[in-house]
């Protein structure tokens, strides 16, 4: 048993939640302003859906939150040596699909509680989420935008995740950016064929 499992309740992160909590910051402006502010209008707009980890009998303390939605890989639109990479463990007689993913689209972990290591176990929780049998849906893949800088792609690796395209030049070329800076974000993504 981890830390969230032990210590924390799961629900989804709505208004009543927020407004009971202390402010929630992972020590991401960008993601503090999106989890404080923006999340419960996206979630009305159904763009995505925010979840949180609250601690056990506190209702002030938010462990952590994330927000999902629905995506696709697009696979004929990857260079072949991606193509093969994404679709390695599809037996599926038909190539070149669409494939069913889920984007995480943000994901924070309190500044307080960052020393627990919950990282992965809240990833390890989101993985085993989408494989249950009760799932809705089909989801093949998670998919995340991850911010381009060494402690968000190392944790995302040290997660079984991989790079979508093998360059940034393969993802500019992709997502139609000209530009010789290098990339806020880079997208990758995790089978969940792997832990079924």
């Amino acid at each position: 048993m981890g830390y969230l499992a032990e210590e924390a309740v799961f629900m989804p992160l709505s208004k009543k939640v927020l407004e009971e909590s202390d402010k929630f910051t992972c020590g991401n402006d960008d993601l503090d302003d999106f989890f404080q502010n923006d999340s419960i209008a996206y979630a009305e707009d159904l763009f995505g859906k925010t979840y949180c980890f609250q601690m056990k009998g506190n209702v002030k303390e938010l462990l952590c939150a994330f927000t999902v939605s629905n995506a696709s890989i697009f696979t004929m639109l990857l260079p072949n040596a991606r193509k093969k990479k994404v679709a390695k463990n599809v037996t599926y007689i038909k190539k070149d699909l669409i494939y069913p993913a889920v984007l995480i689209g943000r994901l924070g972990i309190s500044t307080k509680f960052q020393q627990h290591h919950i990282g992965t176990e809240l990833m390890n929780f989101i993985k085993s989420w989408f494989v249950d049998s009760t799932n809705k849906t089909g989801c093949r893949y998670l998919i995340v935008d991850a911010y381009n800088s060494d402690i968000p792609l190392a944790f995302y690796k040290k997660n079984g995740f991989d790079f979508i395209f093998s360059t940034e030049d393969q993802e500019k070329d992709y997502r139609k950016i000209e530009s010789d800076e290098p990339l806020r974000t880079r997208l990758m993504f995790f089978d969940l064929i792997l832990i079924k």
